[in-house]
């Protein structure tokens, strides 16, 4: 069997990023049945829609949407049931009292595989206004416009 890269990214989250300013990112486990990892490592999962939160000391993913394995028939679980993501209690109780406070969000930002094992980025967030992401959306075409007249001068 080839040996995994040391972490291979399975999918992002792109929307995140674009509608939240990501204050802090931490590195979680999240608690899989085996069809489900099957699944991850075919890339049929989706990020877009989905939110953590803490419920009675446990750390919580909701809206996160794994496809059903192919092969799994009878084994295959429902894409979008929630999953508990794996932090120490410490931690969780620190993001619990930061996300109390109004405007935070935990966001996950990617899931990628450490060795055989899956790991989810999750983002501290906060939400942007409108007018926060037209300044992202005019500077990222700045710097496209610069990149593009330096390609065009150095040929």
């Amino acid at each position: 069997m080839a040996k995994q890269k040391d972490s291979a990214t399975i999918a992002q989250n792109k929307k995140a990023l674009h509608d939240y300013f990501v204050i802090d990112r931490f590195e979680t486990g999240i608690e899989l049945c085996g069809t489900e990892v099957k699944s991850l490592r075919q890339g049929r999962v989706n990020l877009k829609d989905s939110w953590c939160t803490v419920e009675q000391g446990e750390l919580w993913i909701k809206g996160m949407h794994i496809s059903p394995y192919e092969q799994g028939n009878i084994f295959n679980r429902d894409p979008l049931r929630v999953r508990r993501l794996l932090m120490h209690k410490r931690e969780i109780l620190k993001l619990y009292g930061t996300v109390k406070q109004e405007g935070f969000s935990l966001i996950p930002l990617s899931l990628y595989f450490k060795g055989s094992r899956v790991k989810v980025s999750l983002g501290l967030c906060k939400g942007k206004k409108l007018y926060d992401k037209r300044n992202d959306l005019a500077e990222r075409t700045a710097k496209r416009d610069i990149q593009r007249a330096i390609k065009e001068k150095n040929r």
